[in-house]
């Protein structure tokens, strides 16, 4: 009997079942997705509660670091050595199918797994607050006056390692244009999105003469799409 081929996921933890054709593994689509997403969500459980909490997120090399008050009870229980995890979603567009069931959106995730450690190392944590900054504003952090001591001391830097990690990507039209629903009279696509709505984008099999759907027209009413 020949032997099966490892999976190319990190872990068994990280391995994607649900959909697995739309996983990822490879670093530099992972690396894409963490640094173009600004917010992250941080999941843990304290004392039986499960929580998420969303938070700025940067990656430098082969960690993601997450930054906050040193105050903030979900740093100190993170820095504690619980296990979490981080999640990065990225949506980039509505699919509209024929049939309600068929209906999607078209997104870039990650999940990373593992222990966050809080960072002591003053010239690490610089690193990391660097990379905060210049996420959000490229050339800010040369522009802008650097933390002092105090704020470094109030600061906590938690970062994560991306051993365990595997991203899901969706994109593209409805999954219904070699289905019998194909022959419904029902407009079908999907609805770009970046900061704003760009204009629909209708399935390449889609009938001559099908209007788009009333749904779409707040987003033209708002100034969303062209």
């Amino acid at each position: 009997m020949p032997r099966r081929r490892p999976h190319p996921a990190p872990s068994s933890r990280t391995r994607v079942r649900r959909v697995h054709e739309r996983a990822v593994y490879d670093r530099p689509t992972i690396d894409g997705v963490l640094d173009a997403g600004l917010v992250a969500h941080l999941g843990f459980v304290h004392e039986g509660q499960p929580f998420v909490i969303p938070t700025l997120q940067a990656r430098v090399d082969d960690h993601v670091y997450v930054h906050g008050s040193a105050a903030s009870r979900t740093l100190r229980q993170l820095g504690e050595g619980v296990p979490a995890c981080l999640t990065v979603t990225l949506l980039d567009g509505i699919v509209l199918a024929r049939s309600v069931f068929e209906h999607s959106m078209n997104y870039r995730s990650v999940v990373v797994l593992g222990v966050a450690s809080p960072i002591g190392d003053v010239e690490e944590k610089l690193v990391a607050l660097e990379a905060f900054t210049e996420k959000l504003l490229p050339g800010r952090w040369a522009e802008a006056r650097t933390p002092t001591r105090k704020e470094l001391k109030a600061t906590s830097v938690l970062r994560m390692p991306l051993d365990e990690v595997s991203a899901k990507i969706r994109s593209g039209g409805p999954d219904d244009g070699d289905s019998p629903d194909a022959e419904l009279d029902v407009w079908a696509g999907h609805l770009p999105l970046v900061v704003t709505a760009l204009d629909p984008v209708p399935d390449v099999g889609l009938r001559p003469g099908t209007v788009v759907p009333p749904g779409l027209r707040p987003y033209r009413r708002a100034g969303l799409v062209g």
